[in-house]
């Protein structure tokens, strides 16, 4: 534990290596790309967007969906605001290697555009290598963003008695259902959220991150607390540096329910006095304690399980996001905690 606490606050000690604040030829590494993005809605240039997805592209920022989040929900954001030029603009940021496009694919998807559908049906020829992922989120076996549940949802004793029962679950194979994700599982949606933001500088993405900051309190579930824990710290960081950010969790906080609200004011208060630092203490104190103390609905050996997740997964903080190189420990790839919230603790550039 205490390798995990070493590299936990080694991250956390890691501040953001300055970037351009254009995007140039000269730009090779993904951290200027990310300092562009981040100050994008001050001055859009949607017309700029498919040129950045390229070169991300060339640099490798999306060889590892998990940890591609936040540039997914950016190029959303940004199809989100230009509806007319939607098609085009996902277009534009082709050709890219059959590896990446899924990122295209999802981003329109993600958009929030009422039309998305027909904006995905008329990009569809531009990409045909993809037509298959197109079909998933068009027929609803993939999730927009917008049906993605904060937590997984539970199965019923008469659900469980019908599959029990199914034909299917003795003698052949069950028919594909639509996958479920959800916040809890797959925390690289606060990154996706992130990167609306900076595409749009809208509340909502914002107030949906706050809306996981009582998981912070969390002190049952290690994936319900880490997400709680990166969604409090990142606001609290960005906010520090951001004033319109800052001004916009003052704005929401009115809006939500109580224990919300009553986080929220430790987060801005954090943020007007420069004291993130004791939130980044707290987010460790918790794990640490979690720890020692171990869930109460977990057995001992599931427990060391998510804890060893947890050591891994600490080194998949990825410099696509912090604009800081891995620490080189392996990435645990679909297991229960994500790299990409976790990633956001050394974050705030």
């Amino acid at each position: 534990m205490r390798c995990l606490i070493a590299l936990l606050l080694l991250i956390l000690s890691l501040h953001p290596a300055p970037a351009a604040a254009t995007l140039t030829e000269d730009s090779d590494k993904p951290e200027a790309g990310l300092k562009w993005m981040k100050d994008y809605h001050h001055d859009p240039k949607p017309q700029d967007v498919p040129a950045l997805i390229r070169k991300l592209s060339k640099q490798g920022a999306f060889d590892e969906p998990q940890k591609s989040g936040v540039y997914v929900g950016f190029l959303a954001g940004v199809l989100r605001e230009n509806p007319e030029e939607a098609v085009q603009l996902a277009a534009d940021c082709l050709p890219l290697p059959f590896k990446d496009q899924w990122l295209v694919v999802r981003a329109i998807a993600y958009s929030g555009l009422d039309n998305w559908k027909q904006v995905m049906i008329d990009f569809a020829p531009n990409l045909p290598e993809r037509k298959h992922l197109m079909r998933y989120y068009i027929a609803g076996k993939l999730p927009t963003l917008e049906q993605v549940p904060f937590t997984p949802p539970k199965a019923s004793t008469l659900d469980k008695v019908r599959r029990a029962f199914r034909w299917e679950t003795y003698f052949g194979p069950e028919k594909a259902k639509p996958v479920r994700i959800s916040y809890a599982t797959h925390p690289e949606l606060i990154d996706v959220q992130w990167g609306l933001y900076f595409a749009t500088g809208e509340d909502m993405p914002i107030a949906w991150i706050a809306a996981l900051l009582p998981w912070s309190e969390e002190r049952d579930s290690l994936d319900k607390l880490t997400a709680g824990g990166m969604a409090k710290f990142t606001l609290a960081v960005n906010a520090s540096r951001d004033p319109d950010l800052l001004t916009a969790l003052r704005r929401i906080q009115p809006h939500q329910r109580e224990t919300v609200r009553r986080i929220l004011t430790e987060v801005i208060i954090a943020a007007e006095t420069a004291d993130t630092a004791r939130l980044r203490e707290d987010v460790v104190g918790a794990i640490d304690e979690l720890r020692q103390k171990g869930p109460g609905s977990r057995r001992a050996a599931a427990w060391w399980a998510e804890m060893g997740q947890v050591a891994l997964s600490l080194g998949c903080v990825g410099a696509s996001a912090v604009g800081q190189v891995a620490l080189g420990v392996p990435c645990v790839v679909g297991g229960a905690l994500s790299s990409a919230a976790l990633r956001y603790l050394g974050s705030g550039s």
